[in-house]
């Protein structure tokens, strides 16, 4: 029986290696090649498109690679756009001194010029604001006060010990409230144990998540049952106060809306050009919907 050539189960490297010269040896597969990619005949080179996909976070590298793509080639379109109307470039400077482009020169008149959408009239922004009057509000304000009993989150004998630390001082809170300020400053991990753990005025973002969402649960006067964990630690809550957000009056709000409104029909308007300039070109190597 003759020994056979191939030695099943190791990486065909390492079987080529240790194969006798009159062996025969099995070349690895070749890795497959992405086609290449053109707009109108103009080539978008793989090495362009690696270095756009660092702007497009994804789920993959390959998805990211496609949003890079499609990104250059739109960019691509519009470039040999403003080049057919005979654009030349007029680049800005913003108010720290950073000029444009050229190129994004040439996008940005060739847009000037070639999309132009309507202002928003009083009569659409009140119908905008009446819909969504939720958005026109004052944010609510929390008055509150913590202990933090801190550990890593790393460390999970530190954390037990915290969260044990914590729904004892919750305990005996229950039973004395007046005890508060004082545990702060004794046992609290936070520059607050100084004020008696007092945070002040809080708004939505002024905190962690996780003490956002009890702080949105407590009514005024009422401590928080359990240790909150976050990623400092566990924290004894209270709420003292609460304002409730106001309605902002529409003539406060009108030229946000009429900003607003603007803002999307003008997106609008590119993205309808944009697929024309794709109806009418001949790209290779990606399939892009004209209308997306």
């Amino acid at each position: 029986m003759s020994t056979s050539p191939i030695e099943y189960g190791v990486k065909a490297e390492a079987a080529n290696a240790a194969l006798p010269p009159d062996k025969v040896k099995v070349p690895s597969p070749p890795r497959p090649q992405r086609p290449p990619i053109s707009v109108n005949g103009v080539e978008i080179s793989h090495a362009a498109i690696s270095a756009e996909a660092q702007q497009h976070p994804a789920g993959s590298p390959a998805e990211a690679f496609r949003e890079a793509a499609r990104a250059l080639v739109i960019r691509e379109l519009l470039l040999s756009e403003a080049r057919a109307s005979g654009i030349a470039p007029q680049p800005q400077s913003d108010d720290r001194g950073r000029r444009e482009t050229d190129d994004d020169a040439m996008i940005r008149q060739l847009l000037d010029q070639e999309v132009t959408t309507p202002k928003a009239d009083a009569a659409a922004c009140r119908r905008y604001y009446e819909k969504n009057r939720a958005r026109f509000t004052t944010g609510r304000i929390f008055e509150a006060r913590h202990i933090l009993l801190a550990a890593p989150v790393g460390d999970t004998a530190a954390r037990a010990k915290a969260r044990e630390q914590a729904a004892a001082l919750i305990h005996e809170l229950t039973a004395d409230r007046s005890k508060f300020a004082d545990m702060a400053h004794t046992f609290s991990a936070c520059p607050s144990r100084e004020q008696g753990g007092n945070l002040g005025q809080l708004t939505r973002g002024s905190t962690v998540p996780e003490f956002e969402t009890v702080l949105n649960q407590l009514m005024p006067g009422q401590l928080w049952p359990v240790p909150v964990p976050t990623q400092f630690g566990y924290h004894v809550i209270e709420l003292e106060r609460r304002i409730e957000g106001n309605q902002l009056p529409f003539d406060m709000v009108h030229d946000r809306v009429a900003a607003y409104l603007e803002a999307q029909s003008w997106s609008r308007a590119v993205a309808q050009f944009i697929s024309m300039l794709m109806n009418g070109a001949v790209i290779t190597g990606i399939d892009i919907e004209p209308a997306a």
